[in-house]
């Protein structure tokens, strides 16, 4: 990478964590507790905390699609503007229904953000693809650090010992709406300064948007590399989504914990997660994709059907690292393999398609946790955990199976003056 192209990478990973702190700030863990105080009960939570990432099912592809076509710099500010503005929506919830309705389109900004900002990163990276995307995850991950025990720690300050009331989850979104207004103008200030640099498509035509949508659809369904690659992170995501939904209500109702104990747990799982990830990412270049992605899933799953068994923090603690470990492990790996074998063109349309099969297991997690725990009275978690272990492990044996072990190494990408402003 030239010292250009370095900057614009951290600019990228700049706006990438304003961007995170924004929205895991208004997400873990106030959104499982908003949608308990609004009497919802475990399929409602689980759906609450859903919402926002089915969004990103039906948004993701198309937003790749479109940075291929009109250029990531306008896909990203528009993704931006979303969050600076969405988060203000949350002070007119005054129902469990109208927290769905605000979840679901607060969702179209990080699905827009994602994908894009991850192509930036692949285009940017040339033969080290994993490192650069698990360094790049890993600062932006500090935002997510930052955001849950922040969020966690404001609304018990906020509550005091009466509990959480509406008003104190209407202003926890409206110090969201706040950072949102402030990353809209770093992230202006920043892609103007990243211009030279930033890689944008010569092709401003719409109409190509039709067959680029049906490529990327191609790439997923007849790529069997990508497909199972890509239902790994999906399966990962179902138990990450699960915990986002229920680690704070075992935290907070059943152990008796504050909220913001419920925030130090998942910022320990995500702490883990950032230190890890350039590690994994620097053996994954070096030593190939696939044994990173299988033995990580095994050191998630362990982790994760351990925790509805532990009541000491301090081993919640130590099982919330080990899972983050295990989510670093495959993640570093998973998107650059996606790259590897997807058409250097398509890089927003394969990273869309990576981050639509990532949201379906994402939203699928609270919505199944759920129902289970509902099944079993509303108290017993294991077993809802359980079951989400065992499809993480027939996930892992099939992609153990069916992708042979290799390493591909992508061809250097043009210099910055090559590409088309």
């Amino acid at each position: 990478m030239t010292q250009t192209q370095h900057q614009t990478f951290a600019g990228i990973c700049a706006i990438g964590f304003m961007a995170r702190a924004t929205f895991s700030l208004g997400r873990n863990p106030i959104i499982a507790l908003f949608a308990a105080s609004l009497g919802a009960g475990p399929t409602g939570i689980g759906f609450a905390v859903a919402a926002s990432t089915i969004t990103g099912i039906f948004v993701k592809m198309p937003a790749g699609v479109l940075s291929d076509i009109i250029g990531r710099k306008r896909t990203l500010l528009f993704s931006l503007l979303l969050a600076a503005f969405f988060p203000f929506a949350y002070l007119l919830i005054h129902s469990y229904e109208v927290l769905i309705v605000v979840r679901f389109f607060h969702g179209f900004a990080t699905a827009t953000f994602n994908p894009v900002a991850m192509a930036v990163v692949m285009e940017l990276a040339g033969n080290r693809r994993a490192e650069m995307i698990s360094w790049f995850t890993s600062l932006t991950f500090l935002g997510t650090l930052i955001g849950p025990p922040l969020g966690g720690f404001l609304l018990t300050q906020f509550a005091g010992v009466d509990g959480p009331q509406l008003a104190h989850y209407h202003t926890i979104y409206k110090v969201v709406g706040a950072m949102g207004i402030t990353t809209l103008l770093a992230g202006i200030w920043i892609l103007r300064s990243s211009q030279e640099s930033l890689p944008i498509s010569s092709n401003s035509d719409l109409s190509e948007f039709g067959p680029k949508f049906q490529t990327g659809v191609r790439e997923i369904l007849m790529n069997r590399t990508v497909l199972l690659t890509s239902n790994m992170v999906g399966v990962l995501a179902l138990s990450i989504g699960a915990l986002e939904a229920f680690l704070p209500i075992y935290t907070v109702f059943v152990l008796g914990f504050t909220p913001f104990y419920a925030g130090v747990l998942w910022g320990v799982q995500i702490l883990m997660t950032i230190a890890a990830k350039p590690i994994m990412g620097m053996l994954s270049d070096r030593h190939g994709r696939t044994p990173l992605l299988f033995w990580g899933m095994w050191v998630a799953v362990i982790a994760f059907i351990l925790i509805p068994w532990v009541s000491s923090f301090f081993f919640l603690v130590l099982l919330a690292g080990m899972y983050g470990l295990g989510r670093a492990m495959v993640t570093s790996s998973a998107a650059a393999l996606v790259a590897d074998v997807c058409e250097k063109d398509h890089l927003g349309t394969a990273m869309g398609s990576y981050g639509t099969i990532l949201d379906v297991g994402h939203a699928a997690g609270p919505i199944l946790a759920g129902f289970l725990i509902a099944l079993s009275g509303g108290q017993n978690f294991r077993l809802s955990f359980a079951v989400i272990s065992i499809i993480l492990i027939i996930a892992t044996f099939a992609f153990n199976t069916m992708v042979k072990p290799h390493h591909i190494s992508p061809q250097p990408l043009p210099s910055p003056s090559d590409l088309d402003d």
